[in-house]
């Protein structure tokens, strides 16, 4: 898989959210002389050297002069326009004080949250909502439970909380199981935070939506939990306290995450 092949040689991990179950280590040898072409096409015959089955799904200019921004398998990668140079990291604007991102790269996300109807997500609406969020969980996470237990704050600060459902420990663990145990029940907010105070969950099978928000979640880049993303689809990161969170939301719409 595109994803194992990644593993061998990207390990970035966020320290506010729980990682998602590792893959099998791999090898892979590093990029030769990159090809003739435009920046994108050089990018990608570079990716095609590191594993012939690299199939981007987006590359565009990164926020940053010298780089594409890729999107391959879920990953985020940025590659100099010469193909040499690949690096995985969350570019941050010193001068803004925010992460950042391209355009092309938030729209090509936002395209991919749409895909999720309203009720298939676990919704914490705020009375009076300036924001949403869409917050990729599960219900073992320490980090998960913590912001679960600033719904209420959240919610009081006028952000609404979406969830979607991510078992980090991977499809057919007990994780999973009770995720689609929580999205069945006739009470989805009141199983989720039961779940997620470590009460056992009942078990319950449906038409469920888990499987394909957990794949839908790989093709965000999500490799833990939480996974909060903006509804701009800018990846705001793992837990974050409701201040700097809001703050976060502030900034975006500001225009200070361009």
């Amino acid at each position: 898989m595109l994803r194992v092949a990644l593993a061998a040689f990207l390990g970035a991990l966020s320290l506010t959210a729980c990682a998602q179950q590792p893959s099998a280590p791999a090898t892979s040898k590093a990029a030769a002389a990159p090809a003739a072409g435009t920046a994108d096409q050089r990018v990608g015959a570079a990716l095609l050297k590191l594993d012939p089955n690299f199939k981007p799904d987006y590359i565009g200019a990164a926020p940053f002069p010298g780089f594409r921004e890729v999107l391959v398998s879920g990953q985020v990668l940025y590659v100099s326009d010469d193909g040499r140079y690949l690096m995985q990291s969350q570019p941050y604007d010193i001068q803004n004080k925010a992460p950042v991102s391209s355009p092309g790269l938030l729209a090509y996300r936002q395209k991919l949250l749409a895909q999720v109807p309203h009720n298939e997500r676990i919704v914490f609406a705020a009375p009076n909502a300036k924001y949403t969020v869409s917050v990729f969980t599960d219900i073992e996470c320490g980090y998960c439970r913590k912001l679960h237990q600033d719904i209420a704050e959240l919610n009081r600060q006028g952000v609404t909380v979406e969830y979607l459902a991510f078992p980090r420990m991977g499809l057919g663990s007990q994780d999973y199981t009770d995720m689609i145990s929580v999205w069945c029940a006739a009470d989805r907010k009141q199983a989720l935070t039961a779940a997620k105070t470590g009460t056992p969950v009942a078990a319950k099978n449906c038409t469920n939506p888990v499987a394909m928000q957990y794949k839908l979640g790989q093709q965000m880049g999500v490799n833990g939990t939480p996974a909060i993303f903006a509804a701009d689809g800018t990846q705001l990161g793992g837990y974050l306290p409701p201040a700097q969170l809001k703050a976060a939301l502030e900034r975006i719409t500001a225009g200070g995450s361009r």
